[in-house]
């Protein structure tokens, strides 16, 4: 078989780009060794918002009264819980492979290996081998969990988030090692359902690539809810026991020991290069992930690769746009590269924490003089109204220009609200376009607005 493009990983990467490729009048192939949409749409970002919003739902519930509701014996039926978030990402999908029948790419099944002349052997689970052929590879077949030396998970007492999502029981304890984004999102999970929660840190704070206000504000809702941190905080030693697991952690020279019912590893990916064939076909590799250009073209001619594979920021929506990007240059149309300073970040916990742009700390960095507006969520009138009053908003401005550099995030829909900042920045906007812009009362989009005026010295309702 013959293609125009051939598209191996049907991720968010993978599968955006198959069908951009479509929509530019290409014959495209995509090759799937398991669930079409990959890990994000079946093991990460979709199953993940199922189960935080069944935890969402169960807080509530559990502070009903407040709503001016009365609530008992609110239960949990967690294999129910487990069995929704399945649910949604089986539905999903379903709806990928629809996609694919409409756009009228064709699904190959199977492992694929680069071979010379732009060809590539697919190995169906069967054993059987075939050969197609595409003048424009892409590769997209994202990343895995990372395993450490010593504390390698075993799907049983040490999990990744893979068996985290179907664990059958609800532990009744856990350490979670790491606190990114996955760390934190499926600590608040599991809390809010009643598991006690160790969360440990290697480095000085939580969600260590956010702001600096963002990390001690989460840190501090966190210890309220009940999550045990440890920041600063090594695992020196993990031992795996029958019904349990015990870590020995270490902090300023002394140790502890911790332990609980399972030890999940949130300690970042590495990328699935394996098997793919890409020494022999000479495609550079560097530091474990394919070395790309601004267009994603690799080393070797008709060959690119996008999303995870080639490194952070391990996104699903920066390997969606990358796929697209990748296509068009396939096709000769004229791209943008991506800036990916303007790359929206997103964390799913509660409190949500969003951001894009410079932190403070960046900006000073890169040699700006900044001003700085802050809001808090308790001063707007919908987040009171929604009983959502916890975080606030910090917004960072360019001082000799005006220019949007940067905005944080910690509170009720944050991941929603960051997109209009993000907008803001990929137009130029200045605190004047801002300061112009009528944000609608009483919404939470009002606090960007509010923040903006706090930057400039004028606040209006704090």
């Amino acid at each position: 078989m013959q293609f125009d493009v051939l598209v191996i990983g049907s991720g968010p990467g993978g599968y955006v780009a198959a069908i951009r490729a479509s929509q530019l009048g290409k014959k495209v192939g995509i090759v799937e060794k398991a669930e079409l949409g990959g890990i994000c749409l079946n093991w990460g970002c979709i199953p993940t918002k199922a189960l935080l919003k069944s935890a969402e739902v169960y807080n509530t519930l559990k502070h009903a009264k407040d709503y001016g509701f009365s609530v008992e014996n609110v239960g949990i039926d967690f294999p129910k819980v487990i069995k929704r978030s399945r649910g949604v990402a089986e539905r999903l999908s379903k709806g990928v492979a629809f996609l694919m029948k409409k756009n009228k790419i064709e699904v190959l099944r199977g492992t694929a290996k680069l071979v010379k002349g732009n060809s590539v052997e697919i190995t169906a689970a069967d054993g059987s081998k075939s050969t197609v052929t595409s003048p424009n590879i892409l590769i997209a077949t994202g990343a895995r969990a990372r395993q450490i030396p010593g504390l390698e998970a075993d799907g049983k007492r040490v999990l990744t988030y893979r068996e985290a999502l179907v664990i059958k029981e609800q532990p009744k304890s856990m350490v979670i090692v790491g606190a990114g984004a996955i760390g934190v999102e499926f600590a608040y999970f599991f809390r809010s359902l009643g598991t006690e929660v160790t969360l440990v840190e290697m480095l000085p704070r939580l969600v260590p690539v956010e702001d600096e206000d963002i990390s001690a504000e989460l840190q501090k809702s966190f210890k309220k809810q009940g999550i045990k941190v440890h920041t600063n905080t090594k695992v020196e030693n993990l031992k795996k026991g029958k019904n349990n697991v015990t870590l020995t952690l270490s902090k300023n020279g002394k140790t502890e020991e911790v332990k609980a019912d399972y030890a999940l590893m949130a300690i970042g990916v590495q990328g699935n290069i394996e098997g793919l064939g890409l020494e022999e076909a000479g495609v550079e590799i560097e530091k474990g992930w394919i070395k790309v250009n601004k267009y994603y073209q690799t080393n070797v001619p008709g060959v690119y690769a996008i999303g995870d594979i080639i490194g952070p920021p391990w996104l699903a929506h920066v390997a969606s746009k990358e796929g697209i990007i990748a296509v068009e240059h396939m096709a000769g149309e004229e791209v943008v590269p991506m800036d990916y300073n303007n790359i929206p970040g997103c964390t799913y916990c509660h409190p949500q924490i969003a951001s894009v742009g410079y932190t403070e700390k960046k900006a000073i960095e890169a040699g700006y003089k900044i001003k700085v507006g802050k809001f808090p969520l308790r001063a707007s009138g919908k987040a009171l109204a929604m009983g959502e009053s916890e975080g606030f908003i910090k917004i960072i401005y360019d001082e000799k220009y005006g220019e949007l550099l940067g905005c944080h995030i910690i509170g009720a829909e944050a991941t929603e609200l960051i997109a209009e900042v993000t907008l803001a920045r990929a137009v130029e906007s200045t605190y004047l376009e801002v300061l112009h812009t009528v944000h609608p009362h009483p919404t939470l989009s009002e606090i960007v607005l509010e923040a903006t005026h706090a930057a400039l010295g004028e606040p209006i309702h704090i």
